[in-house]
């Protein structure tokens, strides 16, 4: 085009204008709007109390106004209806109830874990609130999640620290269900604000209190320690040590493991063989490479002459190892595998390997609670103390109110649930005095010493009578078998004793 005619359209001033406005409409515009993108504080929050953390796409926080499934699919029905059941209640006739579990968890048996806590401690809100003749105040339930692997504890029990003052009035927290670091630190920093806490499944001894330290004050606990687990066993299976081995994690600073082990080490004192060792990944729900060195355990096992072995490591582990020692290379010799509540987990693990179990191999655990344990059955009566069949089939109408389909119990988990809830409640309207609305924050830990003989708590996996340090006496343990099909079927009642508690059910003096 010649420069003249160029000049003339392109360059007139008003070319230049428009040429100049349009360069700002394609240009300036997304700067602008980057400009804003970057001093705009990005909008992290999931719903009403809670956010996603900074790296992070957990919905992490606590949530009880308007049933909050917190992302996860299995707990939108009972979600739903802890929300529909706080919207009953006025705001100044209740008490917070919370559930401190890692409810984002990938981990498919945590997530079943957590779904039937989460529906044991919703059947027990509802009894408090509907079924036991209208006695003050009333319960709000409130979730609260600490992520994958509970790595968003700290975030999670400050936001519960901030509730104890009104409008939440929070005053206990149950769930605390595993036995890891990270829970044992959100425990000390709960006890230490004051907050009453009630563990569901933690078992670790070294996250209890006892005689000489006091390091969690307002700990208390529904289930029995790994010690206890042990010395029950021990008395059910009365295991010859010489014909005895214990396979044990190395990983430090798991408490459950680490006190299971200890516990085991103890049972079998005088035994021939060294522990067999393995080490398990960080996260101990990854699968790692320790299923390489079970295949080498197992032929070592074969060159022994062990009968029983005990295990202490995590469910993914014990998986492994069942699976390994299903194809043993002695496989005409049988072996009766021995480990704590973990493997209450191995009914709804997928990867078991069956066959395992149809190849001379017995596995049984020290569960927390059954289905089966306070029934009568066939050629099995039900003790006469440390528990009921009325407690168990109150549970049982109560917790079908948290599902349109029947709550899968034999993993014991909704049921430990809902005897912790229970224990929480019975503090609360212990501590609240005549004539008041609510019990002040510092009275409801002081209750646990007396949670015993004729006020103990009738649960549903059996009496919960609690010592001066929080630890249940005496508590019953059932012992649980995986069938050929991977179903878990009721064995029998051990006890940490030895015998049922007595009627009166009051802890001994100790030392």
């Amino acid at each position: 085009m010649p420069n003249r005619l160029r000049n003339r359209y392109l360059f007139t001033p008003r070319q230049k204008f428009f040429a100049a406005l349009l360069a700002l409409v394609v240009v300036g515009l997304p700067l602008g709007w980057a400009v804003q993108r970057a001093t705009t504080p990005e909008d992290r929050s999931c719903a009403p109390g809670v956010a996603r953390p900074q790296g992070s796409e957990e919905c992490v926080g606590v949530n009880g106004r308007d049933g909050y499934a917190f992302g996860v699919p299995e707990l939108a029905e009972v979600a739903a209806l802890i929300g529909a059941e706080n919207a009953t209640l006025k705001p100044d006739e209740y008490a917070t109830v919370a559930v401190l579990l890692p409810l984002t968890s990938p981990d498919p048996g945590m997530r079943v874990k957590v779904l039937h806590e989460v529906q044991g401690a919703y059947a027990r809100q509802y009894r408090a609130n509907h079924e036991s003749n209208s006695e003050t105040p009333k319960i709000r339930l409130v979730l609260a999640n600490t992520g994958r692997n509970n790595a968003h504890w700290q975030t999670t029990v400050d936001q519960l620290k901030a509730m104890t003052a009104a409008p939440d009035r929070l005053r206990a927290v149950t769930g605390v269900a595993t036995s890891s670091a990270e829970i044992r630190q959100a425990v000390a920093a709960l006890t230490g604000a004051g907050i009453a806490v009630v563990g569901t499944t933690i078992t670790a001894d070294d996250i209890a209190n006892g005689p000489g330290h006091n390091r969690f004050p307002g700990l208390a606990r529904v289930s029995p320690t790994n010690g206890d687990e042990a010395r029950a066993l021990a008395h059910f299976g009365r295991v010859n040590a010489a014909r005895a081995l214990l396979v044990q994690d190395t990983r430090s600073g798991d408490h459950y493991t680490d006190t299971l082990k200890s516990a085991f080490s103890a049972s079998l004192k005088g035994a021939p063989y060294e522990p067999q060792l393995f080490t398990s990944p960080a996260d101990p729900t990854d699968e790692g490479t320790t299923a390489n060195t079970f295949r080498q355990i197992t032929h070592l096992i074969c060159d022994t002459r062990a009968e029983t072995v005990f295990f202490a490591g995590r469910h993914t582990q014990l998986r492994q190892f069942i699976n390994a020692l299903g194809a043993r290379g002695c496989a005409e010799r049988a072996f009766t595998v021995l480990t704590g509540d973990e493997g209450s987990y191995l009914g709804a693990d997928r990867l078991l390997d069956r066959r395992a179990l149809r190849s001379r191999l017995t596995v049984r655990y020290a569960s927390l609670a059954h289905p089966d344990a306070w029934l009568p059955a066939p050629g099995r009566t039900v003790p006469a103390t440390g528990g009921s069949t009325v407690a168990y089939k109150t549970f049982v109408t109560d917790v079908a109110r948290a599902s349109k389909e029947p709550v899968a119990l034999a993993d014991g988990q909704a049921i430990v649930a809902y005897d912790a809830m229970a224990t929480a409640v019975h503090a609360i309207r212990q501590a609240t005095p005549d004539g008041a609305a609510f019990p002040e924050l510092a009275d409801v830990p002081t209750q646990w010493p007396q949670v015993k003989g004729s006020l103990r708590v009738q649960g549903a996996s059996g009496w919960i009578c609690l010592d001066n340090f929080g630890n249940p006496y005496n508590k019953a343990v059932p012992v649980v078998e995986l069938a050929q099909d991977g179903s878990q079927r009721f064995v029998a009642l051990a006890w940490p004793e030895g015998l049922p508690p007595a009627a009166s059910c009051l802890p001994p003096r100790r030392g």
